[in-house]
């Protein structure tokens, strides 16, 4: 298991970003958060097998139709916190 600190940058608000991004977590088993963050970016911590982790953030960078990401910054964090599952934070 393996923990990343995902930041995405560019149109990824108001394009229902999180929504597809919990359901691709659930689709490949990935526990965490997404949330928007006020400069315009949105924030992930994921959870997961390395092959699921990487498969993710490969989607985070394109991410759903109406998104435009300019850049995804990703970094792995050696603590886990054992999440259970994959929610959207307000």
């Amino acid at each position: 298991m393996e923990h990343f600190n995902i930041k995405v940058l560019g149109k990824v608000q108001g394009v229902f970003y999180r929504v597809h991004t919990r359901k691709k977590a659930y689709d490949l088993g990935i526990t965490g958060y997404v949330r928007n963050e006020p400069d315009g970016s949105v924030y992930i911590e994921a959870e997961g097998r390395l092959d699921k982790l990487n498969e993710f953030v490969s989607w985070c960078r394109i991410g759903p139709d109406k998104a435009k990401v300019e850049e995804v910054q990703v970094k792995s964090s050696g603590e886990l916190r054992k999440f259970t599952k994959f929610e959207i934070e307000r």
